[in-house]
């Protein structure tokens, strides 16, 4: 009998038919799985393919009664309860690395974006009121000689920091964990501690995954310690901020803009963004590329592939669950 998997929205599908041959793999026939469908095809299924910024309740894990794995389809997990997968003795993995270019690259474009002002720019030629030329019209902040402060430096964060670096930026991070000197030394950055960040900075990109200690790590106190001059980039979780303080200090010019792909409650976008012309917004296109996602299929499925051959996935992530896990398949 063959190995299961379902899939609950039409993602690139050759990564999977190419690396799990033998295997059933259970594509919608439309856009995505109804909510009847997607509990129809897990009840028998091996594993499930969670997407990002979209939730696996437990009680859908529960109905699925022969589930071993859930192979995340994104880096962030949030949108899985890995504690209760644990409990349960179900293997979980993510897929990282193809989101890590992508992601930074949409991070630089956001602060390029809302410091030179380009989306303005490009609303205001296209309207039908004119737009005055001149040498000191239309004026907006440069990116060279400034400091941007990276809080998270895992591997987007350094692709962050290496396009701010060759850009002729001076890059300060936080981090829980300091990195080593030979590879501060390599991405030209300094460690310094999170206020220091905040007041110090021109630009900060947050680059966290969202757990309980980064949830609302962004707030009143600390768009208070940022200049006025600075600008917030947001590309990692929406609740990462709290999202009506940055409203507010916004409109209280605590800060001077922000970009922003990600929401606390996506898709809903608060209207106060849309009205500002000093943030620019995206709707969570991180990793949006074709490459990226067709990457992406391979990863979550040579992590399958790799489990259910007894080996260890390159993507685990409750790894405390693999011997057990193992011994049963």
């Amino acid at each position: 009998m063959k190995n299961k998997v379902v899939v609950p929205v039409n993602i690139p599908k050759e990564g999977f038919y190419s690396v799990l041959e033998n295997w059933d793999i259970v594509f919608p026939s439309g856009k995505k799985h109804n909510r009847e469908e997607f509990l129809e095809q897990i009840i028998d299924t091996d594993v499930i393919v969670s997407i990002f910024g979209m939730k696996l309740e437990n009680s859908d894990i529960e109905k699925a009664v022969d589930l071993k794995m859930i192979a995340n389809y994104g880096a962030g997990y949030d949108n899985i309860d890995v504690d209760f997968c644990t409990k349960k003795g179900i293997l979980v993995t993510n897929c990282p690395n193809p989101v890590t270019e992508p992601t930074a690259e949409l991070a630089f474009a956001l602060m390029l974006a809302v410091a030179r002002r380009v989306v303005e720019m490009n609303e205001r030629l296209k309207s039908p009121e004119p737009l005055k030329w001149g040498v000191m019209r239309n004026l907006s902040s440069t990116l060279v000689g400034k400091q941007l402060g990276i809080i998270g430096m895992g591997a987007i964060g350094r692709a962050v920091a290496r396009r701010a670096v060759a850009s002729g930026m001076k890059v300060v991070y936080y981090n829980r964990h300091k990195l080593s000197d030979d590879t501060e030394k390599q991405l030209n950055v300094r460690w310094v501690p999170f206020d220091e960040l905040l007041k110090t900075s021109d630009y900060v990109s947050l680059n966290v995954p969202l757990t309980p200690e980064t949830k609302g790590m962004m707030g009143e106190k600390e768009f208070e310690m940022m200049k006025d001059t600075a600008y917030l980039i947001n590309t990692a979780r929406g609740a990462v901020v709290k999202e009506q303080e940055l409203i507010k200090a916004l409109q209280d010019e605590m800060i001077a803009g922000a970009g922003l792909d990600v929401f606390e409650n996506e898709p809903n976008i608060p209207q106060e963004f849309l009205d500002m012309k000093n943030v620019v917004v995206m709707p969570h296109l991180g990793s949006a590329t074709m490459e990226a996602r067709e990457e992406m299929s391979r990863v979550v499925a040579q992590n399958i592939k790799a489990a259910f051959s007894g080996e260890i996935p390159p993507n685990i992530v409750n790894r405390e669950v693999w011997d057990n896990w193992k011994m049963k398949l």
